[in-house]
Order: C-alpha cells, then structure tokens, then sequence
C-alpha cells in the first residue's frame, strides 16, 4: 500500500513539475531586422459582403470557414474546388468558427448570366506584411517577433494560422508619423529568401524556428520586468535597407499586470524622431535593451503622440513562446 502510493506521488510529482517550470534561456541574440512575414489561415476569414440574389445566411464579418458539406478547408482555392459544378443552383452547408464556437448554416447560391455562382462574401485565406525581429533564442533557434499578434486590418480579429514563414525584407523608404496619424515603413519582399517558419500566432507575438545564419556571439543577458527602470534605454530597429541600428528612447513607466503594455517610453533620438517622427508601422518587435539587458520590445504607439510607444516585457514572450 505504501508502496503504491509512493509510486502515485511520483508519478504526481513528474507530470506537474514540467507544466511549471519554464526552459526560459538567460541569453538571446537581440533582432532589430526586417521582416517580411506571410501566414495562411486555418479556414478562411469573413471580411465583407456584396448584394447577390443569392438567400441570406447567418454569416458575420469575423466569421472563420471552417468545412464545407461537411470537407474541411482551409483556403480559398479549396471553397473553389467544391462549388465548381455545371448545376445552376446549390446549397452548401458553411462550417464556421465564431468567437471560439462552431457554428452551422446554409448558403444557396445561383449562376449569374455568366453562369458564375456569386457567394456574396469577400473572403481572406492569408497575409503578408512587414514586421521586426525582436530575438533568436541560440539554444533552440526559437525566435519571437512583433510583439503582438497578427491579425485581419479590417475586422481586427487574430488570424488563426496554419502555417506561414519570415524572409528577407528590405526597407525602402518610411511615412513618417505626424499630427496624429501613424506613418509606416515601406519594404521590397523577397519571398525565396526565407529565414524561417511561422508556428504560433499569439497576443504577445509570432513564433517559430530560425533557420538562416546569424551571429550565435551577439548576446544579450535577459531582463525580468523586475530589473526595467525609469529612464535611458535604446531599441534596435532598422531604417533604410536592413541595416540595424540602435535609437535611445526614454523609459516612462512601467506597469507589470498589463497583459501586453508593459513599458510606456519615449523617443528621444533625434535621427530617429527626424526620419520617422517617432513610432511607425512595421517597428513592432523592435527590442528594447537596458543596461545591457533585452528587456522588451516595441508592440504600439500613443495615437496622439507618435513619439510615444508602448513595449512588451520580454519574459512574456519567452513564457508564449514555450
């Protein structure tokens, strides 16, 4: 009996210490790069609609396809495939995904004179865009970029991937931001160049697996939300081409229970605040480094006053990424 239950309490003991015990690396190589980044999702997303004859469905902006008549799809090409046929009239059964919950409704659609069936929906099955690395972990070659999750600019829902991969990106000029308006950077992609893959989307970021060169001896001790203080520190970020360079800013507060806003700076570089006007589009998981310490990164912007921004503690996102 005793036996027994010194086996259970083990047996206990292996499978909670793992749930609680965080790999988390004392060292990174800090980011600062470019990156391009396309994610396909794992259905397709409702962005809009157009007037048809066709009958009324339960559909929402928002709304994730999931299966159609019962096959499951994940991209636009596979709804394609299912609704090519020489009938005049069809019904399909729509699986979808709202706010966590599987749903289901019936979409009957109808030839139009060009004997092509309009389904009334605009439909988006990936996305592409610019964003910034913010670490490469040199013992599992994890990285962690943006700071934030990606999600549909239009209804503003987290896209939910299936996969996707960063390559190579090259800034080619910068919006600056003023009177109130975020500016962006502009980037040429190079698609074939691919630096790695895209596993997880998630609010503070998207991970994956680092696989081109980088230098494994550029690194950087990690902060705890507890070693950030008020006052200097600089992010790494880039410009023009892929070069990055270092910008110091001015650490204002710092609030350790927000979910993602965890450090309120501001910009105080002078080249920086010249060629941008402070935060811009595309500068999200720029890494945040004090004392020679990575600390966070750039996830948002004050929309008020660009020249303020908010960052990410970088021990959240070591905790999503594993």
């Amino acid at each position: 009996m005793n036996f027994k239950r010194r086996l259970l309490i083990l047996f206990l003991t292996f499978i909670i210490l793992p749930l609680n015990t965080l790999a988390i690396s004392k060292y990174l190589v800090p980011g600062g790069e470019n990156l391009g980044i396309n994610i396909h999702s794992n259905g397709i997303l409702v962005v809009g609609f157009y007037e048809t004859s066709q009958s009324p469905s339960d559909l929402q902006i928002g709304d994730l396809i999931t299966s159609i008549n019962n096959q499951e799809i994940s991209s636009i090409d596979d709804m394609l495939k299912i609704i090519d046929t020489n009938d005049e009239t069809i019904t399909l059964t729509i699986g979808y995904q709202r706010n966590n919950k599987l749903k289901t409704t019936n979409l009957t659609l109808k030839k139009d004179e060009n004997g092509v069936f309009k389904t009334g929906l605009y439909v988006k099955d990936s996305i592409t865009g610019i964003g910034t690395l913010t670490y490469i972990d040199p013992i599992t070659n994890k990285y962690g970029a943006l700071g934030h999750s990606i999600t549909d600019s239009k209804t503003n829902v987290k896209f939910e991937i299936k996969d996707g991969k960063i390559f190579k990106s090259d800034v080619v000029s910068i919006d600056r931001s003023r009177d109130g308006k975020t500016g962006e950077k502009n980037a040429k992609f190079y698609f074939d160049t691919v630096y790695g893959t895209i596993e997880k989307n998630t609010e503070t970021g998207i991970y994956g697996t680092y696989s081109d060169d980088y230098n494994s001896k550029d690194l950087v001790e990690v902060g705890n939300i507890s070693d950030i203080k008020l006052g200097s520190a600089y992010i790494k970020t880039t410009l023009d081409d892929n070069k990055v360079a270092n910008f110091n800013i001015e650490i204002l507060s710092i609030d350790a229970d927000n979910p993602t806003k965890n450090i309120l700076f501001k910009v105080v570089d002078e080249t920086l605040l010249l060629e941008t006007g402070g935060i811009v589009k595309g500068m999200s998981g720029s890494p945040i480094i004090q004392d020679n310490k990575i600390i966070g990164a750039v996830t948002h912007t004050v929309i008020s006053d660009n020249t303020k921004g908010y960052g990410i503690s970088i021990i959240k996102m070591l905790e999503s990424m594993e």
